[in-house]
């Protein structure tokens, strides 16, 4: 297995995990009112969440290309359009009314594992975001090469994990984004929309009969 492919799955869900979110916001909310320790509970029952889409999400992948290069170029356009779409809503995002709260849970262990397995979202964004990153080297996917690719992804949580564990909580953190929320969220928006043409500039060329060499 080329080690691109590692890499590509790996970044892909390093990116789910980190690109600002409900989850983001979620945990965000919780360090801020009961400190590291509480959004860690929280961000490791996520992880439940995480590994469950993403790996329903690598079967569907793999498993489109495996039927024919057809289908997974239409998947690829399909998610293009989905990310092109909540990219630009993210993008467009206008500033709340409401006073936002600093939230207090009792469980944050189990919030994060409910949040993370019952959020609809799940399973479309990690397909997305994994078809415009893995993509590039979508020839070489194959069921076999499933579990290497489902171990990466799980690195590629943990690492993001250890990175958003180690910034909540920290009273700069929280006043910086809630003073650049709109922007953050904003930039999240073009992010996913740059994911979007990636997904199109590897799916297109297949669907309009030729292939880059």
């Amino acid at each position: 297995m080329p080690l691109s492919l590692l890499l590509s799955a790996f970044v892909a869900a390093f990116l789910y995990v980190v690109i600002p979110g409900p989850a983001f916001i979620a945990l965000l909310g919780i360090g801020a009112g009961q400190g590291r320790g509480a959004g860690a509970r929280f961000i490791v029952g996520h992880l439940a969440g995480d590994t469950l889409w993403t790996s329903l999400a690598l079967v569907a992948l793999v498993g489109a290309h495996v039927v024919g290069p057809m289908v997974f170029d239409l998947l690829g356009c399909v998610c293009g359009a989905y990310l092109a779409f909540i990219g630009w809503r993210a993008f467009r995002a206008r500033p709340g009314g409401e006073g936002r709260a600093v939230m207090a849970v009792e469980r944050p262990f189990r919030r994060g594992l409910i949040f993370g397995l019952t959020n609809p979202k799940g399973y479309p964004v990690a397909l997305a975001t994994f078809t415009a990153l893995v993509g590039g080297v979508a020839d070489t996917l194959s069921f076999s090469n499933l579990p290497a690719l489902l171990a990466a992804s799980f690195v590629g949580f943990l690492a993001a994990d250890v990175v958003m564990i180690s910034i909540i909580g920290a009273g700069a953190v929280r006043r910086f984004y809630r003073a650049h929320e709109l922007a953050i969220v904003r930039g999240s928006g073009l992010l996913f929309m740059g994911f979007a043409a990636q997904a199109f500039w590897h799916s297109a060329p297949g669907l309009l009969g030729y292939r880059r060499a």
